[in-house]
Parts: structure tokens; C-alpha cells; sequence
């Protein structure tokens, strides 16, 4: 059951998983992709609400494809639904989907999608019209961060994002201000957006605040009491960080953003306390 990198791991509860080697991390190694995909993302972004009421085309960036549990449990939620569905994933490698695709029966959440990620990894982009639901899925296959700084590709802004990097201790190059600036500055602001992450560190929420984003409490999902949800417009919030959350931030000893992709912990510094304090969530 293992191939160059990769190989498929049983989890505590019987799912099995996809592990990469390289990195020493298993994919949503708690509850198991579809179900931790299911209430990070589908039920916290409210996609098939959001899907019925969209008249037009419904862009989701899926940032970290990895084995595409998140994209393909989307797919499924919505399938019966009659929406017009853009996903846009982006991974500085395919070889994670190209494991999981020989291993489809054994993971479980392919479920019919396995022509379409046949058709996405032979030429970068699928498309799929079943019943009322039209999708397009495209992938970009690099260095998030550098796609950032510079796009070689026009993609339409997100109404929703899927941001399931690994850990800042891990990976500390997607989690830096920096990043969360320049992604910010990708969304439009006629647009409604949300993205849910699993962690709920305190870095990574005055990182999102600092970027522009207004960020809330998220769903629990497997072991996990919290998440983070950050959008760009409040209304998509149903429990914004207040002014308490704001003083335990304060006596943090880790608070202060990444502003370079080398982890460190470090409490707030005088002028990132003076930002948060002017932010429009806090007034």
C-alpha cells in the first residue's frame, strides 16, 4: 500500500488515510478526510446555502489539493444541486492525487469522481455536467506564495477558499502576513468571501486580522474544540473574536505574525498591538 512519497494509513476510527512521507504528516489524521472536510469546510462555509442562492458561477479556491478530499467532498454535497461551480486548486505537487487515485476504493470519498481526477491530472482541467450541476475544476500547479506575488494565470476572485496548508511549524512559508496580505488583496470586495482553517492558534488569527480580514470562532471539528473562520465582510461570521478574545491575545506568548516564512513564537510587539486595536472588528 505505499508508492514513492506516499502511502495509506488507517486512522484510530477505521478510515483510511493518505501519509506523505517526505513531510512526516498524515491528511486529516483525526476523523478522516471526508468527514473533517465536511465540517470544516461544507457545513462552516455554508456552500449548499450559498450555492442555491448564487445565480452565477460559484469560484472556490482549494488551496493544498493534496489528495483532494476537500474538493471531492464538496462535489458531493452540492451534486444535486443546480449551480454553476468553479474549483480552483492549487499545489506545488499532483503526485499526492496521483497516489490517492489508485487508491480510490480503499479511501472512499472518490465515489464516482474518479474520470474527472483522471481527466484533471492528465490535462490540468475537468469539466462535468451532471443533472443541474455544471463543474469546472482547474488545477495550478507551484508555489502558492510566488503565485501570489506575481499571477502567470487570470483566476476569477473566490467566494470561498479552502486554505488547508500543513502546520506554520512545518510549513512556515503559507502562513506569513505577507501571504495573507497579498490573498486579501486577491479577493473582490463586492464579493463575499470566507475561508476556515483548522487551527485556532492565536498567531494565525491576528495574522488573518492584520491582512484585512474579519475573523471569527470556527466550528469543532474531530478532537479540535475550535477552528478560525475569517471573511472579508462580517456577515459571514456567526461568532466574531471580541474585545475579550482581544485582551487574551494581548498576554499571548505566541501572537506575533510570521513576517518572514521562518516559525518562531513571540508576544505581540507595540505596533502590531496598535494595529489590532484600530481594527474594525474591535470598534
Amino acid at each position: 500500500m505505499s508508492a514513492p512519497g506516499y502511502s495509506l494509513v488507517t486512522l484510530a476510527n477505521g478510515v483510511r488515510s493518505v501519509r506523505s512521507h517526505a513531510a512526516a504528516e498524515t491528511f486529516h489524521p483525526v476523523i478522516g478526510p471526508a468527514a473533517e472536510a465536511e465540517a470544516l469546510y461544507v457545513r462552516q462555509l455554508r456552500l449548499r446555502e450559498r450555492l442555491a442562492a448564487d445565480t452565477g458561477e460559484f469560484v472556490i479556491w482549494d488551496v493544498g489539493l493534496g489528495a483532494a478530499a476537500n474538493a471531492l467532498t464538496v462535489l458531493h454535497a452540492t451534486s444535486d444541486l443546480p449551480c454553476r461551480l468553479r474549483l480552483v486548486s492549487f499545489d506545488h505537487t499532483l503526485e499526492p492525487l496521483r497516489f490517492a487515485l489508485q487508491h480510490a476504493e480503499e479511501l472512499g470519498y472518490f465515489g464516482g469522481y474518479e474520470e474527472l481526477v483522471a481527466e484533471l491530472l492528465a490535462t490540468g482541467r475537468a469539466e462535468r455536467i451532471e443533472g443541474d450541476q455544471s463543474v469546472r475544476w482547474d488545477t495550478i500547479v507551484a508555489d502558492f506564495p510566488a503565485w501570489l506575488n506575481a499571477p502567470v494565470q487570470v483566476v476569477p476572485a473566490p467566494h470561498a477558499i479552502l486554505f488547508d496548508a500543513f502546520s506554520p511549524a512545518k510549513n512556515p512559508e503559507m502562513w506569513t502576513l505577507p501571504l495573507f496580505t497579498r490573498l486579501f488583496r486577491q479577493l473582490d470586495p463586492t464579493r463575499p468571501c470566507a475561508m476556515p482553517t483548522y487551527s485556532r492558534a492565536t498567531l494565525l488569527r491576528v495574522t488573518w486580522l492584520l491582512a484585512g480580514f474579519h475573523v471569527g470562532v470556527g466550528h469543532a471539528t474531530g478532537e479540535k474544540e475550535e477552528t478560525t473562520l475569517a471573511a472579508n465582510t462580517p456577515d459571514l461570521l456567526d461568532e466574531p473574536l471580541d474585545r475579550k478574545w482581544l485582551e487574551r491575545a494581548r498576554r499571548s506568548t505566541s501572537a506575533e505574525p510570521l513576517h518572514e516564512p521562518k516559525y518562531r513564537q513571540a508576544p505581540l510587539s507595540p505596533e502590531t498591538w496598535a494595529k489590532l486595536q484600530a481594527h474594525p472588528q474591535f470598534q
